[in-house]
Formats: structure tokens, C-alpha cells, sequence
């Protein structure tokens, strides 16, 4: 069938405007629109791609382009007009840009400018800037003014949540600094810090605002911060003093100096910063580059040494600030279905009060009868709904953290727990979400060799062979460091041994990267100086900070086979040998990683040699095309991703002392330059990356979390769709897809192909279409394409594959495809994520789910949920979203039951007494029925259950029915109206008919038969009982017979002790509920549902 249906392509805006112009030359006769026309035709270069037979669904992208016809006939009869139409039209432009104008003033932004900073002078900037104080509050006072007693309790749960965010933004903002002055040191508040103040800030001390990293007491220079509240990132950030201001004698020398700062208009970027240090009163005047390594954003903490720095960016125009977005205000399918039903109420309302006044004759003044009919019938609208469901969901939220077989579970948004009985689409990061974020070394392959697990030893030997050769040589040889390194430039000529390159590989591993090793033994962490011996470098109590856990898995592989980071600070490092001995390295340059270079470099001077050395290790599409010629390493590369491991290709390059001079001179220069720094700096350090020595290839492992196999089995058996999204290189993927059964193994996988323009991808997706019952695995570049061209039908497509994985995807890539599924198919999507990466994820998904992992909290604290594993996630969703949901969908309809049921009565009493618009409860008993006598038994639903969790677990294709909505349809809603039209009208006759004398019988008999009905009715809809339950229903049935004695104005106390009362109370009942319990028997006989068939 699906090859028989045409795939229309988007057509590009271009296409699209030529259309519009074509279709009004053609209106507009013969003559030179009509050559225009052709031209236009001609001019859409991708026009034959329309006719290619790419077959897929009907609801292509059609063009209709009558609009446009009827454009020529607009613009000929605006001509006819003439004055007129000037006139009318020129008095419509002017109010139209008056209004725009006004608009635009009302909603014009402050334009965020570049800033000149003087040390110590905030009177001295130009311009206003915005105070140093943090709103997270999302209301003002007005907001909590309340609409009515109903909502009191949706109101004060958002009230105390925002109490709660005002106390923490009040505790955060009074926190004291100390700020330095001509004067000294003085306390101020973190609200009334200022740009250009100068801050000091204590070890463990929150940064209050972006700040350029002057002084600390660190003899380095450089001090560490914790960033995981700003990137979700647990390592520790190496950050470096302005070279000027720390080397000044004393801190009151910062005012004896004429300096500022000139830092770029703030931006989002939390990961760049660009700006310059200037002190005017040396000569020359000193000019130093700023770059994010001399910054401290703030809500960053300080983790060693104490700092000093200048304020350059405060409240709403810090990184951290511009960086939180808005979250949306999710709301549940279910609340959506629910107003639909109410709005389809309120019209029933409305309906049956203008019959009743129509039945009426419009005598009198029926507009007052038309009012008094909407107040006697408004228990049709239940308003109580929003009070009981809200209740109920906070319940689910308790019984979800109270459950013990997934503990940690954190419910941060309590309006949507039904959400996670409805998922179709299930979207997950990789690392640190299906893996465990934890790295082991794995593999080394040198081209020739490869070295894996079980062949470590060797390596250490070779090692240990190679440092004592070269120890007896520099013993036996007291020569300059010149003579070696001429004979190393000729080196590469000769075939190295194995044993060489083994320790160049080990040595080149053990200098390219960011790691410091840190030393808890003495006193605070971070807070170390390392100038003594080596005999204080104590292994037990050394640990490594890094940007990730790659390069730590490296450096202790490096360790454990006998070659050590000892340590590291801003200018050297220092490596202990297998024989002990203590090498020492000049850091003279550090390229870090970043996501565009996908690669990282150091140049390092050898201290015993002199030689210099650049290393650089990256990814291998980054570093193929600088290394030298290799027929290996793109094979071993692939062969490495399929076993699942992450890749990194190692080289280096000799530099002679002219090479690097020249080159420390160009790359200074461009490090100072305002516009385009990144780009010329990037051009500098390109000039070296050229014809590198290639020196190694490693593997790590990130090792999958527990149970992730036997939960996306579950997951995918209980009918949800999965997708993997992740950054990772497209084999590393696949393979991590395999290992985890994400992609069965006996599952075809269609890898599609890299694509790069329209005609590219219409093939490509035309061979994808043969394909049937296949994972679909696409780079992030081709799903651009993709996306740009076919957007309908790649995603109808994919949604067909039982899996996708993503590959190199961005974070912007990640939350665009969750609006994609959102909005091409309907269904609700679940994103589940450990990293700062993910929060744009999780927060676009109407469903997010954070994981407490390596990366931080802030996924998790982004997130709806919060779960410390990734198996949690299964018995969340099959257990408890299921029961949410079909608990909610029950209570929901058993309240507009309740309301239905009485104004069914009140219908029927009307009717009977000539329309009168009389009610027929008063009072308390109207407050009795919505409250005491009938909440506890409704509310107790939420405890109901159909099945137990472990079935729930063992069967996860129970799940499947749920997406089906079938718990609350239109159907199951109209059940419930007849059954409440049917109840109300025997309860109402029933009551006319029985009774014998006085009308206030009528009100006590049908207004009994009325709580019973609701209490035998909730027994009714009950499927497994709860001991509250039975709690319930007898406290509410005892309150309205205590009730009964002090209820003497509204009924005769006398006959309700009569057995006359007492059997016609019984026998309306009876009559009413009698007959849904036999056809609710007979419905479970001859069609059990799903449950029932398990539970029996």
C-alpha cells in the first residue's frame, strides 16, 4: 500500500514566492507578465524534483495556490478607487503604525552593549545597569487575589510554591560579601552589588555575579571553581588571575593603579568571553587578553584559595540568568479531555435552561427564569472537579516517592502524573542515561599492535624497559639537549621498535589533557601547593578533576601502568616514572576542547631536554585530516565504535625553538584582537595542526547502567516507541543501540546514508521506504537536511521504525525533533536525560524525566521527575503512570456523575410542578451532598487499583491500552450521563410517586435514596478494595445519619423513624442501582476486559 502513495517535497520559501508571482502574471493576461512568468518557472532550479516518484503518504505538502489567483483582482478594483481609497487608506496606515509605534515602545528591550569597567569605580560607568539581585518568582501579589473558593486549593499550593521561591531568592540575595574599598574592606548585600565593585569571595562561597578573576591567595595564580549549578558539569574549572593585578605586592594596590576592563555585551554563551585589561598608568601601558579562563560566572562556588574580582555583569544580565528559560506550564492530555467534556456541559447547561424556559412560554420575565435555570442546573458544570483532581494528584506524587522499590523518585511537577499512563514516544540521551557516564580504558592500537585488557602488562613492562634505558642513558652521557634533538628531527626516517612508540603513545596520553591531581590530605580539597618533594605526592589520597570523565579514564590507565600524574598547575606538570623518577614539563600552550574543534592540545617544553613538543588528540573526523598518512586508522576507528567504545586519536609534532616563537608571537596577536577573536585564534593554532605524527588510537568503555536491557524490553513491550538521542559518534551509537536491546538483534538497521542537498536526500528516503521493520540510525547533519526538505514524511517515516537513533545531535537538535513528534503526531513524549545538554529536551517534552548521574543535578532538577536509575523509569511508567491515569480518568467521571445525577432531579421536579424555576434542595443539604456525604467515598477512588504492580510489571502490555484513551472517551463519558439521566430520573419519580402527604417527604425520601445511590455506586465502580475505602464509605454514611437529627428544618424527623420511610427509601434504591450491578456482571462475563482476565 505505501508504494502506491506520492510523496509531495516542501517547497522552498523561493519556490513558493515565484509560485505567488507566476500565478499573477498569468492572471494578468498576455504581454510581458506572461514572459515573466516563464521565467520564473525556469528560474526554480528544483522543480524536476517534484516529479520524481518518492511514495509515501497522501497528507504531502500540497500547494494551494487559489489565494494567490485571486491577488491581481484585489489589487485592479484597489485602482478603480482613487481618492477614496487614498484617503481611507492613508488614515488606516497612519493609526496602523501609530499603534505599531506605541507597541514597540511598550516592548523594546534594553539593547545590551559592550562595557568599560573601571577597578573600584562603579559612579565612574556611563550607563544604568541592572541591580544584583535574583527573581525566580514567577507571580506577583496580584495573582493570588482568588477567584473563588473552589480554586482556594489550586491557588494556595501555587502561593506556597511561590512563598517557598521568594524565601529562596531572599536568602540568596541578603548573603553578605565583602567589597573593597579606598577605605577597606566592607559587607554588602549580593542585591546591592554593583558593576565595577570589587569582590572578595571565600573558599565555598557562591560567586554573586560574572566577574573577572583578578588576585587570589593561591601562590599559583589560578584557583578552582564547582560549576555544577551553572552546567550540570560535577568537575571541578581550573581558572587563571589576570597576570597584572596578581603580581601587585599587597591588595590595596588595586586602587593604587589606573585599569579597566573591557568585556564584550552579555551574552548566552557560558563557554566563551571575550575582553581586555588595560592599565593606563605604565609605560607602555599594559594591554593582557581576556578569555573565559579568567572569568567566575556566578552561582559557580569557589572551591580553593580565596578570590578577588571585579564585578562586569550583574542580575538579569549574568550567563546563569540569560541561560534559565521560562519553562512551560505543562498540562496533562487528560485535564485537556476534561475541559473538553466540561465545555460540552456548560452547552448542555445552557440547552436545558432555555428548554425549561421555552416549555415555560417565555411568560413574564423569562430572562429571570433563564438565570434562576442556570443557577438551579449549574451542578451540570463540576466545579469541585479541579479541587478533587488536584488532591488526587498530589496523592500520586506521595505514593510515587513513598514506593520503596524506586527509591530516590522526586515528583517536581505534581500536575502531571496521569502523563506517564499516555506515552507513545519515549526519547533518551546515551551517556550517562542508557550508560553509566563511568570510563574504562579498553584498548590501545598502535596500527601494528593493539594492545586490549588482558595485554596491559606488557605495555608496563616495555615501559619500564624504555624509562630505565633512557635513565642509564642520561646517566652515562652528560651532553647538551641539542645533539638529541637534531637527531630526533631525522628520526622518523627510521622504522621505530615497538617498544619506542609504546612510550611515546603512553607519555603523549599521559600530557594532552586537563587533568589535576588533587591531594585531600592536606587540609581542604583544591587548596594544595605543590613545591615539595615528591615523597608528599601520597597515591592513596590523590585524586583527578577533570572536564570529563574520558580524560580521567586516561590518566589513570596511564597510572596504572607505571607512568604518573603527579602533579599540574598554570606553567607545568610533572610525571613520576615506573623507576620512580620525577619528570618535569613546561606547559607553554593549552588549545581546550570544544564542540566545534572536537579536539583538544598542549604544547609542552621537556625541562630535562629542552625539547618541544605540540600533542593533540581529538575525535577521529576532526583528526584525520591532520595527521599524516595512514591506511589503519579509520578501519580501527570503525572497528572500535562497533565494539562500543568511545575513540580518541593521539599525535603529535616537533617545534623547534624559531617555530614556536613564531608562532607564540601570532597567536598573542590575535588573542588580543576585539572582532573575530575566536576565528583568528582558530586560524593561528590551525597553522600548527599540519602533517602530524600519528602516535596511537585508544578505546574507552562507558559501561551500561543496571537492568537497562530488561527495562527497554519492558518499555518497548509495553508499546512505546524509543528513540536515542545522543552526541556520540554514529558507530559508537549503533553499537550502544545493539548492546542494550534498544535494536533486537535480529532487527535490521538502516544506517542512512550522509546527505547534503534535497536531491540527496529524496533518494536516500526513497530507499529507507523499502525498508520494513528496520531501526533507523541518522546523523544530526542528515536529519537536518532532512528536515528541511521532507519534514512531514521523514517523520512519518521514522515513526513507522520500531527504534531511531540519533547521532551527533545538538541540544537545539534534541528539543526540535520532541516539537516535531509533538506536533506531527499528536501523541504525548517522554524525554529522559542526565545532563545540562538535555534540560532543552526534557523541558519541550510534556513529559521529562531527569536522572541524578555524573553530569550534576541539573537535568534533574530541570526535569518533572527526578530517578536515581535508569530501570526506576519502567515501574514509573507501568505502575504508577498507568494507575494515575486510570484512577483520575475514574474519579473525574464519578464527579460529573454527581453533579448530573442531582440536576437530572432537579430537571424532573420542575418539569413536574409546571417549570418552576424552585430548587429542590436547599441549603446545607446542597453543601452536605458536594462535601461530607459524598467526598470521602469519590476521593477514596484513588486508592482503586484493577491490577496488582507486580502483574502490572510482569504483563507491561496492559500499558498499550492506555495510550487508546479508552479510560476517558466520549463513549465512557456518555455511559455515565445516561447512567446519571437514568438514576436521577427513578430517584425524582420514584420519590413523587411514594409519597403520600406533605411535600417535604418527597425531599427526605429522594434525598436519602440519593446518598445511598453515590456510596453503592463508588462500591460499584470500585475493582479492588482498600481499607480506607470501606473507612470511607461508612464515616459518610454515618455523618448524614448523625446529620439527620439536627437537620429538622429540611426534613419531617418524625416519619424518617418510620419503617414506611425506611422501605421506600429502600425499594428507590434498589430500583436505581440494582440493574447496573447485573449488567455490569453480565459485561465482565461475556467481555472481560484485559485486567481481569490476569487478576482472575
Amino acid at each position: 500500500m505505501a508504494e502506491q502513495i506520492p510523496l509531495y517535497p516542501v517547497r522552498s520559501a523561493a519556490a513558493a514566492a515565484s509560485g505567488k508571482r507566476a500565478a499573477y502574471f498569468s492572471a494578468a493576461g498576455p504581454g510581458p507578465g506572461a514572459e515573466r512568468s516563464s521565467r520564473y518557472q525556469l528560474e526554480d532550479e528544483s522543480a524536476h524534483l517534484d516529479e520524481m516518484p518518492l511514495m509515501m503518504s497522501e497528507e504531502g505538502f500540497e500547494n494551494d495556490e487559489s489565494d494567490y489567483h485571486k491577488l491581481p483582482r484585489a489589487r485592479i478594483m484597489r485602482r478603480k478607487r482613487g481618492l477614496e481609497w487614498f484617503v481611507c487608506g492613508g488614515l488606516k496606515f497612519l493609526c496602523t503604525s501609530c499603534c505599531d509605534w506605541l507597541i514597540n515602545i511598550c516592548q523594546r528591550k534594553k539593547e545590551l552593549k559592550a562595557r568599560t569597567v573601571w577597578l573600584g569605580y562603579p559612579e565612574k560607568c556611563e550607563e544604568k545597569h541592572p541591580r544584583n539581585s535574583i527573581k525566580n518568582q514567577k507571580y506577583n501579589v496580584f495573582t493570588f487575589i482568588p477567584g473563588g473558593f473552589v480554586l482556594a486549593v489550586t491557588i494556595m499550593r501555587e502561593a506556597i510554591d511561590e512563598f517557598r521561591r521568594f524565601q529562596r531568592d531572599k536568602e540568596v540575595n541578603s548573603q553578605l560579601y565583602s567589597k573593597l574599598t579606598v577605605r577597606g574592606k566592607v559587607q554588602v548585600k549580593s542585591s546591592d552589588i554593583q558593576v565595577g565593585d570589587l569582590i572578595i569571595v571565600e573558599k565555598n562561597q557562591r560567586i554573586p555575579s560574572d566577574m573577572v578573576f583578578l588576585r587570589t591567595s593561591e601562590k599559583a595564580g589560578s584557583c578552582f571553581i564547582r560549576t555544577d549549578q551553572l552546567d550540570g558539569e560535577t568537575d571541578w574549572k581550573l581558572k587563571v588571575a589576570v597576570s597584572c593585578t596578581q603580581r601587585l605586592p599587597a591588595l590595596g594596590d588595586l586602587f593604587s593603579i589606573n585599569a579597566y576592563v573591557y568585556a564584550q555585551k552579555p551574552q548566552l554563551d557560558i563557554h566563551s568571553f571575550e575582553g581586555t585589561f588595560t592599565r593606563e598608568d605604565s609605560d607602555p601601558p599594559i594591554h593582557e587578553s581576556l578569555s573565559i579562563e579568567n572569568t567566575l560566572w556566578a552561582s559557580t562556588v569557589v572551591a580553593s584559595g580565596t578570590i578577588i574580582g571585579v564585578v562586569i555583569y550583574t542580575g538579569k544580565e549574568t550567563r546563569s540568568v540569560m541561560n534559565t528559560s521560562n519553562p512551560k506550564n505543562k498540562v496533562g492530555l487528560l485535564d485537556l479531555e476534561l475541559n473538553q467534556l466540561t465545555k460540552a456541559l456548560f452547552l448542555a447547561l445552557v440547552a436545558l435552561s432555555v428548554v425549561m424556559v421555552t416549555l415555560q412560554g417565555f411568560s413574564g420575565p423569562w430572562y429571570r427564569s433563564l438565570f434562576r435555570f442556570l443557577l438551579l442546573f449549574s451542578y451540570i458544570i463540576p466545579i469541585s472537579l479541579r479541587v478533587n483532581l488536584d488532591m488526587g494528584k498530589a496523592a500520586y506524587g506521595w505514593m510515587i516517592m513513598k514506593d520503596e522499590n524506586i527509591p530516590g523518585t522526586v515528583v517536581r511537577t505534581s500536575t502531571i502524573p496521569e502523563e506517564l499512563g499516555r506515552l507513545v514516544y519515549l526519547l533518551t540521551d546515551k551517556t550517562g542515561t542508557l550508560t553509566r557516564n563511568e570510563m574504562v580504558f579498553k584498548r590501545l592500537h598502535l596500527g601494528t599492535v593493539s594492545y586490549g585488557t588482558d595485554t596491559m602488562d606488557e605495555i608496563q613492562n616495555q615501559l619500564m624497559n624504555s624509562y630505565s634505558q633512557t635513565q642509564s642513558q642520561a646517566s652515562g652521557n652528560n651532553a647538551s639537549s641539542t645533539p638529541p634533538r637534531k637527531a630526533q628531527s631525522s628520526a622518523p626516517k627510521v622504522r621505530k621498535s615497538v617498544s619506542s612508540r609504546v612510550h611515546e603513545a603512553v607519555k603523549a596520553v599521559a600530557l594532552c589533557h586537563n587533568v589535576t591531581p588533587v591531594y585531600e590530605a592536606r587540609g581542604a580539597a583544591g587548596e594544595t601547593e605543590f613545591t615539595e618533594a615528591d615523597q608528599d605526592f601520597s597515591d592513596d589520597n590523590r585524586t583527578y578533576q577533570a572536564s570529563s570523565p574520558d580524560e580521567v579514564a586516561l590518566v589513570q590507565w596511564t597510572e596504572s601502568v607505571g607512568l604518573t600524574l603527579v602533579n599540574r598547575d598554570l606553567t607545568s606538570m610533572q610525571l613520576r616514572t615506573p623507576s620512580g623518577q620525577i619528570l618535569t614539563y613546561c606547559i607553554l600552550q593549552t588549545f581546550p576542547f570544544t564542540s566545534e574543534s572536537k579536539r583538544m592540545g598542549v604544547i609542552v617544553r621537556d625541562e630535562s631536554t629542552a625539547e618541544i613538543t605540540f600533542y593533540m588528540k581529538g575525535a577521529d573526523v576532526a583528526m584525520s585530516t591532520v595527521v599524516q598518512y595512514n591506511d589503519w586508522l579509520e578501519e580501527e576507528c570503525g572497528n572500535m565504535a562497533r565494539e562500543g567504545l568511545r575513540t580518541l586519536v593521539v599525535a603529535k609534532r616537533a617545534l623547534t625553538d624559531e617555530q614556536y616563537q613564531d608562532f607564540e608571537n601570532r597567536y598573542n596577536q590575535a588573542k588580543l584582537s576585539i572582532h573575530d577573536r575566536t576565528l583568528k585564534v582558530a586560524a593561528v593554532v590551525e597553522s600548527l595542526e599540519r602533517e602530524m605524527e600519528l602516535l596511537c588510537l585508544t578505546g574507552v568503555e562507558d559501561q551500561l547502567q543496571t537492568d537497562v536491557r530488561p527495562t527497554l524490553e519492558m518499555l518497548r513491550n509495553a508499546g512505546l516507541k524509543i528513540w536515542m538521542l545522543t552526541g556520540d559518534k554514529l558507530e559508537t551509537a549503533t553499537c550502544i543501540a545493539k548492546s542494550s536491546h534498544l535494536v533486537s538483534r535480529t532487527q535490521d538497521t538502516h544506517v542512512f546514508r550522509p546527505v547534503t542537498s534535497r536531491g540527496e536526500a529524496h533518494l536516500e528516503l526513497n530507499a529507507f521506504r523499502r525498508k520494513h521493520d528496520c531501526a533507523l540510525v541518522i546523523s544530526g547533519d542528515s536529519l537536518e537536511v532532512c528536515l528541511k526538505y521532507y519534514e512531514h514524511e521523514f517523520v512519518e517515516l521514522a515513526c513507522q521504525c520500531p527504534a531511531v537513533v540519533c547521532c551527533r545531535c545538538a541540544p537545539t537538535q534534541k528539543a526540535h525533533i520532541v516539537k516535531l513528534l509533538q506536533q506531527h503526531t499528536g501523541r504525548r513524549t517522554c524525554a529522559i536525560g542526565d545532563g545540562g545538554n538535555d534540560v532543552s529536551m526534557i523541558q519541550a517534552a510534556d513529559c521529562g524525566i531527569g536522572i541524578e548521574g555524573k553530569e550534576g543535578r541539573q537535568a534533574s532538577l530541570a526535569a518533572d521527575f527526578s530517578v536515581s536509575q535508569f530501570k526506576h523509569i519502567g515501574r514509573l511508567l507501568v505502575v504508577h503512570g498507568r494507575s494515575s491515569y486510570k484512577r483520575s480518568a475514574a474519579l473525574s467521571q464519578f464527579v460529573m456523575h454527581r453533579g448530573l445525577i442531582i440536576s437530572t432531579m432537579q430537571a424532573v421536579f420542575s418539569s413536574v410542578f409546571y417549570f418552576a424555576s424552585v430548587p429542590l434542595y436547599q441549603g446545607f443539604l446542597m453543601v452536605g451532598y458536594a462535601t461530607v456525604y459524598t467526598m470521602f467515598p469519590v476521593f477514596s477512588l484513588v486508592l482503586d487499583q484493577d491490577v496488582k504492580p507486580e502483574m502490572a510489571m510482569l504483563y507491561p502490555e496492559l500499558y498499550k491500552d492506555l495510550t487508546k484513551g479508552r479510560s476517558l472517551s466520549c463513549k465512557t463519558f456518555l455511559v455515565w450521563v445516561l447512567i446519571s439521566i437514568y438514576q436521577g430520573g427513578i430517584l425524582m419519580f420514584g420519590a413523587l410517586v411514594l409519597f403520600e402527604s406533605e411535600f417535604v417527604h418527597v425531599v427526605a425520601i429522594s434525598f436519602t435514596a440519593l446518598v445511598l445511590t453515590e456510596l453503592l455506586m463508588v462500591a460499584l465502580t470500585v475493582r479492588t478494595w482498600h481499607w480506607l475505602m470501606a473507612v470511607a464509605e461508612l464515616l459518610s454514611l454515618g455523618c448524614y445519619v448523625a446529620s439527620l437529627a439536627f437537620l429538622n428544618q429540611y426534613f419531617d424527623v418524625p416519619f424518617i423513624m418510620t419503617m414506611t420511610f425506611v422501605w421506600k427509601v429502600s425499594a428507590i434504591t434498589v430500583v436505581s442501582c440494582l440493574p447496573l450491578y447485573i449488567l455490569k456482571y453480565l459485561k465482565r462475563k461475556l467481555s472481560p476486559p484485559s485486567y481481569s482476565k490476569l487478576s482472575s
